[in-house]
């Protein structure tokens, strides 16, 4: 059954983490003033920088202040998740301490009277031929079950190596040819439509890009809506413009509201 709900706040992209203060206490103040407003609450993947496993809460005081904003914010409001790059795998037992309801990738729900495709956005990527072959690998049940079986202390050195490895494959390609590295790393026009054909809809919401933007897009003879959520980060002002934002959805249409300014 499709959720519904009259209002909506969506977000994605986080990347919490204990060396990010001051985007990590604006999510807790999301948790407990700006959230609850709404009807559902939908976080759209990588809340967190990275997650080896939910064991690994139970050693991070930091992993369980977040679990138990999470907690109090799934008292008041309905909290959904959707797993992504970063973060997909968050299991059954962060979920239940947490009371969030895992959604799939894709999903879609009814806000506002109107329909929407939620999805991450990793998996619309598609000119990233290397990393489309990565995700199919490591969503692979048995893989993250060999994953998990690992000592926490080598999990947490292979996600580190791969951030890194990661940062370092894209700055240079940035340096290479910067707008097909973009182009690279953006979703593309064929993968929103094949999304929206399957799930028979016309708007899509998703994250992953780090570009938010409404965009009015067509394929043939097909048309739809995008928005794409922004990532937050307010702890690197030396390097990026501080930003923290989600998409409110309402009777009163669909906006960003900057949550910087709130």
């Amino acid at each position: 059954m499709i959720p519904q709900y009259a209002s909506a706040l969506l977000i994605s992209d986080l990347h919490l983490t204990p060396s990010m203060p001051l985007t990590a206490q604006r999510f807790f103040d999301f948790c407990e003033k700006d959230a609850p407003k709404v009807d559902a609450v939908f976080i759209l993947g990588d809340l967190f920088e990275y997650w080896v496993g939910d064991d690994a809460a139970l050693h991070s005081p930091f992993q369980q202040e977040v679990q138990r904003a999470l907690a109090t914010l799934s008292t008041k409001v309905k909290t959904y998740y959707l797993h992504g790059n970063r973060d997909f795998l968050i299991g059954t037992h962060f979920l239940s301490k947490t009371g969030m309801t895992l959604m799939q990738d894709p999903s879609k729900v009814t806000l506002a009277g109107s329909d929407y495709v939620l999805c991450h956005g990793d998996s619309l990527c598609t000119a990233d031929i290397g990393y489309q072959v990565f995700r199919s690998w490591v969503r692979k049940s048995w893989i993250q079950k060999l994953f998990l079986r690992m000592p926490l202390q080598w999990r947490r050195s292979i996600a580190n190596h791969l951030r890194s490895n990661s940062g370092v494959k894209y700055q240079r390609s940035i340096k290479s040819t910067p707008q097909g590295a973009q182009a690279k790393t953006d979703v593309t026009l064929a993968a929103c439509a094949a999304v929206l054909r399957e799930q028979a809809g016309d708007q899509l919401i998703h994250g992953h890009t780090h570009q938010p933007a409404h965009h009015h897009e067509r394929l043939q003879d097909q048309e739809w809506q995008r928005w794409v959520l922004s990532d937050w980060d307010l702890d690197h002002p030396e390097a990026v413009r501080p930003r923290a934002s989600a998409l409110m959805i309402d009777q009163n249409g669909v906006r960003y509201t900057d949550l910087i300014k709130a």
